[in-house]
Protein backbone atom coordinates (compact mmCIF):
# COMPACT_ATOMS: atom_id res chain seq x y z
CA UNK A 1 0.00 0.00 0.00
CA UNK A 2 1.13 3.72 -0.76
CA UNK A 3 2.18 5.97 1.88
CA UNK A 4 -0.28 8.60 0.87
CA UNK A 5 -3.52 5.79 1.12
CA UNK A 6 -1.76 4.39 3.79
CA UNK A 7 -1.92 8.49 5.48
CA UNK A 8 -5.51 8.26 4.39
CA UNK A 9 -6.45 5.68 6.41
CA UNK A 10 -4.55 7.13 9.50
CA UNK A 11 -6.20 9.85 9.42
CA UNK A 12 -9.50 8.99 8.95
CA UNK A 13 -9.76 5.89 11.54
CA UNK A 14 -8.18 8.80 14.02
CA UNK A 15 -10.88 11.18 13.32
CA UNK A 16 -13.45 8.19 14.04
CA UNK A 17 -11.74 7.34 17.33
CA UNK A 18 -11.80 10.75 18.41
CA UNK A 19 -15.76 10.92 17.38
CA UNK A 20 -16.53 7.34 19.03
CA UNK A 21 -15.15 9.14 22.68
CA UNK A 22 -16.98 12.42 22.38
CA UNK A 23 -19.87 11.29 24.23
CA UNK A 24 -17.67 11.01 27.39
CA UNK A 25 -15.17 14.01 26.59
CA UNK A 26 -17.04 16.73 24.13
CA UNK A 27 -18.02 20.16 25.56
CA UNK A 28 -20.94 21.11 23.26
CA UNK A 29 -20.75 24.51 24.57
CA UNK A 30 -16.88 25.08 23.27
CA UNK A 31 -18.63 24.25 19.45
CA UNK A 32 -20.53 28.17 19.83
CA UNK A 33 -16.64 29.29 20.54
CA UNK A 34 -15.56 31.64 17.66
CA UNK A 35 -12.48 29.88 18.03
CA UNK A 36 -13.66 26.96 17.12
CA UNK A 37 -12.86 28.23 13.75
CA UNK A 38 -8.92 28.18 14.37
CA UNK A 39 -8.94 24.52 14.86
CA UNK A 40 -10.80 24.48 11.80
CA UNK A 41 -8.29 25.81 9.89
CA UNK A 42 -5.25 23.79 11.41
CA UNK A 43 -7.29 20.95 10.06
CA UNK A 44 -7.41 21.98 6.98
CA UNK A 45 -3.51 21.87 6.44
CA UNK A 46 -2.11 19.50 8.97
CA UNK A 47 -1.55 17.00 8.74
CA UNK A 48 -3.51 16.56 5.46
CA UNK A 49 -1.35 19.24 3.51
CA UNK A 50 2.16 19.18 5.02
CA UNK A 51 2.31 15.30 5.01
CA UNK A 52 1.27 15.57 1.13
CA UNK A 53 4.05 18.07 0.53
CA UNK A 54 6.56 16.16 2.83
CA UNK A 55 5.99 13.14 0.41
CA UNK A 56 6.24 15.18 -3.24
CA UNK A 57 9.23 16.31 -1.33
CA UNK A 58 10.38 12.90 -0.97
CA UNK A 59 9.60 12.32 -4.38
CA UNK A 60 11.80 15.04 -6.20
CA UNK A 61 14.82 15.46 -3.56
CA UNK A 62 15.02 11.78 -2.44
CA UNK A 63 15.07 10.72 1.30
CA UNK A 64 18.19 12.55 2.57
CA UNK A 65 17.73 16.00 1.60
CA UNK A 66 13.98 16.11 2.17
CA UNK A 67 14.37 14.52 5.44
CA UNK A 68 16.89 16.96 6.55
CA UNK A 69 15.07 20.28 5.42
CA UNK A 70 11.90 18.59 6.94
CA UNK A 71 13.51 18.41 10.10
CA UNK A 72 13.91 22.52 10.62
CA UNK A 73 10.35 22.30 11.45
CA UNK A 74 11.46 22.96 15.43
CA UNK A 75 13.51 26.66 13.78
CA UNK A 76 10.00 27.35 12.06
CA UNK A 77 8.38 27.18 15.92
CA UNK A 78 10.49 29.26 17.70
CA UNK A 79 10.31 31.57 15.32
CA UNK A 80 6.72 31.66 15.28
CA UNK A 81 6.11 31.29 18.63
CA UNK A 82 8.70 34.41 19.56
CA UNK A 83 6.86 36.84 17.16
CA UNK A 84 2.86 35.63 17.80
CA UNK A 85 2.57 34.48 20.94
CA UNK A 86 5.43 36.60 22.47
CA UNK A 87 7.22 33.75 23.79
CA UNK A 88 10.67 34.37 25.44
CA UNK A 89 13.74 32.32 23.94
CA UNK A 90 16.58 32.11 26.56
CA UNK A 91 20.08 30.57 25.70
CA UNK A 92 19.23 26.51 27.08
CA UNK A 93 16.40 26.71 24.74
CA UNK A 94 18.41 28.24 21.76
CA UNK A 95 21.18 25.71 21.78
CA UNK A 96 18.99 22.84 23.03
CA UNK A 97 16.70 23.52 19.83
CA UNK A 98 19.98 23.70 17.64
CA UNK A 99 21.46 20.57 19.18
CA UNK A 100 17.83 18.69 18.47
CA UNK A 101 17.65 19.85 15.17
CA UNK A 102 21.44 18.80 14.06
CA UNK A 103 21.18 15.15 15.47
CA UNK A 104 17.93 14.81 13.21
CA UNK A 105 19.85 16.26 10.68
CA UNK A 106 22.57 13.79 11.20
CA UNK A 107 20.27 10.65 11.36
CA UNK A 108 18.20 11.54 8.07
CA UNK A 109 21.84 11.53 6.36
CA UNK A 110 22.49 7.79 5.78
CA UNK A 111 24.41 7.06 2.75
CA UNK A 112 25.49 11.05 2.58
CA UNK A 113 24.53 10.98 -1.20
CA UNK A 114 22.31 13.68 -2.04
CA UNK A 115 20.57 13.40 -5.60
CA UNK A 116 21.21 17.08 -7.89
CA UNK A 117 18.74 16.03 -10.68
CA UNK A 118 15.87 18.12 -9.27
CA UNK A 119 14.09 21.65 -9.67
CA UNK A 120 15.20 24.10 -7.45
CA UNK A 121 11.27 24.71 -6.68
CA UNK A 122 11.30 21.75 -5.03
CA UNK A 123 13.10 22.73 -1.88
CA UNK A 124 10.03 24.72 -1.30
CA UNK A 125 7.82 21.13 -0.82
CA UNK A 126 9.60 20.10 2.77
CA UNK A 127 10.67 23.32 3.91
CA UNK A 128 6.86 23.91 3.24
CA UNK A 129 5.80 21.03 5.12
CA UNK A 130 8.02 21.99 7.94
CA UNK A 131 6.75 25.76 8.38
CA UNK A 132 3.40 24.14 8.09
CA UNK A 133 3.37 22.03 10.76
CA UNK A 134 5.14 24.86 12.82
CA UNK A 135 2.15 27.06 12.62
CA UNK A 136 -0.51 24.63 12.93
CA UNK A 137 1.43 24.09 16.55
CA UNK A 138 1.40 28.22 17.09
CA UNK A 139 -2.28 27.84 16.33
CA UNK A 140 -3.47 25.13 18.08
CA UNK A 141 -1.54 26.48 20.82
CA UNK A 142 -3.55 30.18 19.57
CA UNK A 143 -6.96 28.40 19.66
CA UNK A 144 -6.54 26.60 23.37
CA UNK A 145 -6.23 30.32 25.16
CA UNK A 146 -9.60 30.91 24.07
CA UNK A 147 -11.02 27.12 24.17
CA UNK A 148 -8.64 25.04 26.63
CA UNK A 149 -9.82 21.69 25.37
CA UNK A 150 -6.94 19.35 24.17
CA UNK A 151 -9.18 17.01 22.86
CA UNK A 152 -11.49 19.20 21.04
CA UNK A 153 -8.41 20.69 19.29
CA UNK A 154 -7.63 17.13 18.49
CA UNK A 155 -11.14 16.21 17.48
CA UNK A 156 -11.70 19.18 15.24
CA UNK A 157 -8.44 19.11 13.34
CA UNK A 158 -8.82 15.76 12.39
CA UNK A 159 -12.31 15.63 11.48
CA UNK A 160 -11.49 18.17 9.10
CA UNK A 161 -8.12 16.78 8.20
CA UNK A 162 -9.85 13.39 7.02
CA UNK A 163 -12.01 15.18 4.73
CA UNK A 164 -9.67 16.94 3.36
CA UNK A 165 -7.19 13.93 2.90
CA UNK A 166 -9.88 11.62 1.49
CA UNK A 167 -11.01 14.50 -0.77
CA UNK A 168 -7.30 14.31 -2.42
CA UNK A 169 -6.97 10.81 -2.37
CA UNK A 170 -10.08 10.34 -4.33
CA UNK A 171 -8.68 13.48 -6.92
CA UNK A 172 -5.47 11.77 -7.57
CA UNK A 173 -5.78 9.59 -10.72
CA UNK A 174 -3.53 6.84 -9.96
CA UNK A 175 -4.97 6.41 -6.36
CA UNK A 176 -5.28 2.95 -5.26
CA UNK A 177 -8.43 1.65 -3.58
CA UNK A 178 -8.54 1.11 0.20
CA UNK A 179 -9.72 -2.68 1.23
CA UNK A 180 -10.27 -3.77 4.84
CA UNK A 181 -8.81 -7.09 3.42
CA UNK A 182 -5.17 -5.31 2.55
CA UNK A 183 -3.28 -6.31 5.88
CA UNK A 184 -1.46 -2.37 5.66
CA UNK A 185 -4.74 -1.40 5.74
CA UNK A 186 -5.18 -2.85 9.40
CA UNK A 187 -1.54 -1.94 10.52
CA UNK A 188 -2.58 1.90 9.44
CA UNK A 189 -5.61 1.62 11.29
CA UNK A 190 -3.93 0.01 14.37
CA UNK A 191 -1.12 3.06 14.21
CA UNK A 192 -3.88 5.11 14.48
CA UNK A 193 -4.39 4.94 18.02
CA UNK A 194 -1.04 5.36 18.72
CA UNK A 195 -1.05 8.52 16.51
CA UNK A 196 -4.25 9.79 17.90
CA UNK A 197 -2.93 9.55 21.76
CA UNK A 198 0.18 11.23 20.18
CA UNK A 199 -1.75 14.22 19.14
CA UNK A 200 -3.57 14.41 22.59
CA UNK A 201 -0.41 14.61 24.33
CA UNK A 202 0.48 16.97 22.34
CA UNK A 203 -1.83 19.48 22.81
CA UNK A 204 -2.20 19.00 26.29
CA UNK A 205 1.71 19.76 26.34
CA UNK A 206 1.16 22.80 24.32
CA UNK A 207 -1.71 23.94 26.62
CA UNK A 208 0.60 23.73 29.44
CA UNK A 209 3.66 24.61 28.18
CA UNK A 210 5.31 26.93 25.52
CA UNK A 211 6.02 26.25 22.09
CA UNK A 212 9.51 27.02 21.91
CA UNK A 213 10.14 24.80 24.58
CA UNK A 214 7.39 21.40 23.19
CA UNK A 215 7.99 21.24 19.73
CA UNK A 216 12.06 20.91 20.14
CA UNK A 217 11.18 18.01 22.52
CA UNK A 218 8.59 16.55 20.39
CA UNK A 219 11.22 16.92 17.30
CA UNK A 220 13.21 14.78 19.30
CA UNK A 221 10.88 11.31 18.39
CA UNK A 222 13.06 10.11 15.30
CA UNK A 223 15.60 9.18 18.28
CA UNK A 224 12.66 6.47 19.54
CA UNK A 225 11.44 5.68 16.02
CA UNK A 226 15.55 4.72 15.51
CA UNK A 227 15.62 2.61 18.69
CA UNK A 228 12.27 0.75 18.25
CA UNK A 229 13.97 -0.41 14.42
CA UNK A 230 16.45 -1.51 16.16
CA UNK A 231 15.61 -3.04 19.56
CA UNK A 232 12.30 -4.77 17.71
CA UNK A 233 12.17 -4.81 13.55
CA UNK A 234 16.02 -5.20 13.85
CA UNK A 235 15.92 -3.53 10.34
CA UNK A 236 18.70 -0.49 11.59
CA UNK A 237 22.40 -0.80 12.40
CA UNK A 238 24.14 0.95 15.61
CA UNK A 239 26.68 3.37 13.61
CA UNK A 240 28.45 6.01 16.06
CA UNK A 241 26.38 8.52 14.21
CA UNK A 242 23.36 7.31 16.10
CA UNK A 243 24.87 6.83 19.13
CA UNK A 244 26.23 10.47 18.95
CA UNK A 245 22.84 11.42 18.07
CA UNK A 246 21.54 10.13 20.78
CA UNK A 247 24.45 11.63 23.23
CA UNK A 248 23.34 15.01 21.68
CA UNK A 249 19.40 14.45 21.89
CA UNK A 250 19.12 12.99 25.70
CA UNK A 251 20.92 16.30 27.33
CA UNK A 252 19.46 18.93 24.57
CA UNK A 253 16.32 17.83 25.62
CA UNK A 254 16.94 18.40 29.44
CA UNK A 255 18.13 21.60 28.48
CA UNK A 256 14.95 22.72 27.01
CA UNK A 257 13.17 20.71 29.75
CA UNK A 258 14.51 22.93 32.73
CA UNK A 259 14.80 25.95 30.77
Amino acid sequence: MDSRSGAAITISTSAMLYLLVSPFFLNLEYLLEPAILIFVLVGLFRPAVSANLALAGLKFLGPTLSSTLTSTAPLFAVGLGIIFLDEVLNFSIAIGTLVIVVAIMMLAKKDGKISSNWPLWALALPIGAAAIRALAHVLTKVGMEEIPDAYLAGLIGFVVSAIVTLIIHKSRRESSSISLKNPGTKWFMSASACFSLAVLSLNTALYHGQVIQVIPIVAASPIFTLLLSIGIFRQEVITKRIVLAVFMVVPAVMLIATA
